[in-house]
Order: structure tokens, then sequence, then C-alpha cells
């Protein structure tokens, strides 16, 4: 038995612990305390240990940059996706999904397996280029999701502007970036971990081996098994799958990357949607609720959304387990594309199929075809 498959199934006993352990985790803040550890203890630490073991280079903050680009040109893209499904962007669908699927959220979904398979500097490189995404689940789509709010509610005039101002002290005070700019100030006096006390720098490792397990048992404590609307939204994320897959494609091919630069542009795209988005379709959702927007007229959809992301964790963490237990399978430019089209084949087929054989021949008979009609009837 290969090394990389001993890996993956050793990871994969981790999920299984905690799906078994559901019924010992009842309660909802239970299970949430565990994510709290995870990204404000575990996962800091992680990142700390494996910036302070890289050499900071002036190329690196091209990373963000690089991030930066991918989210807006999803977002630029996800209109397509949802044309081909018949959604309309203009409707309280499409907008939710707008916001959600150019989003981000390498932390849960990402960085335990790039430490595993790809080592802490390709982890180093991602938690920089992690920066540009933050910057646009915060400030971006917050703006695009205030703009959209004040187009259908011309009547608020409330201000945003200390929201705005809220969002950026909270990306200055999360754990994350604090020990991000705490390692780069260090290293920037030639500072590393073993130049720390051993008090400090032993901590800091004892905390960040905590991660993997922690984050994996979280996994499978948080994936939850429903059939409403579970086929649709499937279908969207390989489309999102597939596309992330084209642009990485593309990536490689124009910077020439090989080995973990080419896992790493390939994986961290895949990672699942962002919970920030939804935090702001939901502050905006709870002002049209005082107001008793009936929730057919309200900007987005806070039931998709919540599916949405209950999917998207499971969904991204079984793409790049494949991806990164595969070695360098996925580098190779041919099989990178056969995937990318494969997976909006099997977005698109399925949808289209049951749209051509099904459609009009019986009334909804579950929440999922429900689901699926409340989205036609959305279309353009």
């Amino acid at each position: 038995m290969g090394l990389a498959l001993q890996k993956t199934i050793t990871l994969v006993l981790f999920i299984g612990i905690g799906f078994a352990l559901k019924a010992k985790f009842g309660n909802k803040d239970q299970v949430n305390g565990i994510k709290n550890i995870i990204l404000t203890i575990a996962l800091p630490a992680t990142i700390f240990v494996a910036l302070m073991g890289v050499k900071i280079e002036l190329s690196l903050l091209f990373l963000p940059v690089l991030a930066l680009a991918f989210n807006f040109i999803m977002f630029l893209l996800t209109p397509l996706i949802l044309k081909a499904f018949q959604i309309s962007k203009d409707s309280s669908f499409g907008r939710t999904l707008i916001m959600l699927l150019p989003s981000l959220a390498p932390g849960l979904s990402c960085f335990p397996f790039i430490l595993e398979y790809l080592g802490e500097e390709s982890l180093a490189n991602a938690a920089l280029a992690d920066v540009g995404n933050k910057l646009f689940v915060l400030i971006v789509l917050y703006i695009v999701a205030m703009n959209w709010y004040y187009k259908r509610n011309t009547e608020d005039h409330s201000s945003s502007k200390g929201k705005i101002k809220s969002l950026l002290l909270s990306l200055l005070k999360e754990p994350i970036n604090m020990v991000m700019i705490l390692a780069i100030v260090l290293l920037s006096f030639n500072l590393h971990l073993e130049n720390l006390p051993v008090f400090l720098s032993d901590a800091f490792i004892r905390m960040g081996a905590l991660m993997t397990p922690l984050v994996l048992m979280f996994i499978g404590l948080a994936v939850k098994v429903k059939k409403d609307g579970v086929a649709v939204v499937l279908s969207v994320l390989c489309c999102r799958a597939g596309v992330s897959l084209l642009l990485s494609a593309g990536l490689i091919a124009a910077l020439g990357l090989g080995g973990n630069a080419a896992l790493l542009a390939i994986v961290f795209p895949l990672s699942s949607c962002s919970f920030w988005p939804f935090a702001h379709m939901s502050a905006f959702s709870a002002r049209e609720e005082i107001k008793h927007v009936s929730d057919s007229e309200k900007t987005f959809d806070s039931e998709l959304a919540v599916l949405v992301l209950a999917c998207s964790l499971p969904f991204s963490t079984i793409l790049i387990l494949t991806v990164l237990s595969s070695g360098v399978v996925f580098t190779h430019m041919h099989f990178l594309i056969i995937s990318a089209v494969g997976l909006l084949a099997l977005g698109i087929i399925p949808q289209l199929i049951k749209k051509i054989f099904f459609s009009g021949s019986q009334e909804d008979s579950s929440k999922e075809e429900k689901l699926e009609h409340r989205m036609v009837e959305h279309a353009e």
C-alpha cells in the first residue's frame, strides 16, 4: 500500500471518528466550541510555526494578489454558471450563489491537507494567499451585498460606514492575521523559531499539532446528510470546482508551475465556500424581516445559503483529498483539463436531462423538487 494512500486512509479515519461521535455532540454549541479552538488556537499556531520556518521574499507578496484575482474572476463567472441552470442573477437564489461561490474558506477545508501532504512551506504560502481572499470576503462582498440591499430597499437610508470600519478591525484582530503579522515582524529582524525561547516555540508546536485531528473530526461532526435540494446544490458545486480547475490550469501554464507549487495552485481554489458572505446576507435579511418583507421579495435566500455551506465543506474535502493523494497526477495539464471538463459535465448534464425528460411530468413530491421548482420560477 502506497504511503499517500495510507496517509489518506488515516485522515479519512479521523473524519469517520468525528462522524461516529455526532451523538455525543448533540448540542450545536459544543461543535462550534471545537471550531473556535481550531480557528483561534490550533490553526494560528500551525501557521505561525510554518511562517517562522520560511524565508520571506518580496515575490511572496504576489500570492494575496493572485488569490484576490481568483475571487474576482469567479465572481464575474458565477452568473454564467447560473445561466446553465436557468437561474436569474437578479433573483434571491442568484444573488445568494453569486455571494457564496467566489468565496473561499481554506482554514477548515484545505490547510490541514496542505500541511500533511505538501509541508509547512506550502502551508505558509497558502496562509499568505488567504490574506487576499479575506479582503474579498470581508470587504468586497459586504459592499456588494449592501448595494443589492439598498437597490431593493430604497427607503432604508441607514449608514453602513461603521459596519465597514468594524469589518476592517475584525480583519486585523483575527488570530490568524495577528500571528501572521507577528511572524513577519520577527522574520524582518532575522528571528526564526529556533531563536525564540524553548518554552515559547514548544508551546506553538504543541498547539499546532492539534490542528489536523481536530479539523478532521470537526468535519465529521459538522457534516449533515440531507436530501432537501442537495442534488441541485452539488451540481452547482461541481461546476464551481470545474471552473476553478480551469483557472488553476491557466495559472500553472502561465507561470510554469510544477510540483508542490502546482498542487497548491490546484487545491487552494477548491476550498469550501466561506461563512462570511452568509453573515453579510444574514445581516441584511434581518433588516428585511423587521420590515416584514416576504420570502419571495427578499434580497437573499438564507435557506439556500445554509444548504450550500452544509454541502460545500464535505464536497471540497473529498476533492482536495483526491487531488493530493494522487500525487503529481493532477499537475499534468491534460489530466487537469479533462478533470475540469468532467466536473462541469457532471454538474450540468444531470440537470439538463432532468429538465428535458421529467419537467412537468409530475408535481413536486419532495422538498428537493420544491427547491428546484422555486429556482426555475426565478429564472430569466
